[in-house]
């Protein structure tokens, strides 16, 4: 699956469900993870983060909104369940993107909502857990970027193998590759005669001196 994507959390302030939301990133294969305005002590969350995703992803804690800092290129995409958010079976996920949920008691606030390129909400009655709620815009990204055999049309497995990688044609970077791959097209040719121009020799003019 090309491109990366991260997961954050802003104003979080319960560690083990902090601890479940990275360990479930560092499953789905998040390139990070991040907070935003953070109010627990950041070594209270190995409870529940029993992978240790901390040791094995690049983790941010930004203090503030202001201070936050993402690729360049990254979407940054808010999940919260608004009247005007895009509802998560009808978004096409940018392949370079980092989520950021709202708190355990609270809303992503107005103000990161203001920043981010696309709002998202998860089709539900009410909200859930944020970890909840973060594995399945995960698992989603997952199944609609990922390469995976056709569902079929009735019930069980695929019928249809797993489509194929293509590559494109082959990129030379160097005038080094460029020769090893067309040799022929770089072999040197003799120089051409210039001594006979129409069966006539050309007089050369130093004999005149």
């Amino acid at each position: 699956m090309r491109g990366y994507f991260g997961i954050g959390i802003e104003g979080a302030s319960k560690p083990l469900n902090v601890g479940t939301l990275f360990r479930s990133a560092h499953a789905f294969g998040a390139s990070f993870a991040f907070t935003v305005d953070a109010d627990f002590e950041d070594d209270t969350n190995n409870a529940t983060d029993t992978s240790k995703a901390s040791e094995q992803m690049p983790y941010y804690h930004f203090p503030d909104l202001d201070n936050m800092m993402l690729p360049t290129g990254c979407s940054l995409i808010g999940v919260e369940l608004t009247p005007d958010a895009i509802e998560l079976p009808s978004f096409k996920h940018p392949a370079r993107a980092a989520y950021v949920f709202g708190p355990e008691r609270g809303d992503l606030s107005p103000e990161t909502q203001s920043h981010c390129d696309f709002i998202l909400k998860i089709p539900m009655k009410f909200c859930i857990n944020v970890a909840i709620a973060a594995n399945i815009v995960m698992y989603d990204r997952l199944i609609t970027l990922g390469r995976f055999a056709p569902r079929p049309i009735r019930a069980g497995g695929p019928t249809e193998e797993k489509p194929v990688p293509f590559h494109g044609r082959q990129l030379f970077r160097t005038l080094k590759d460029k020769k090893k791959a067309n040799p022929e097209g770089f072999r040197r040719l003799p120089p051409p005669d210039y001594s006979v121009v129409d069966g006539a020799l050309v007089e050369n003019d130093d004999d005149d001196n």
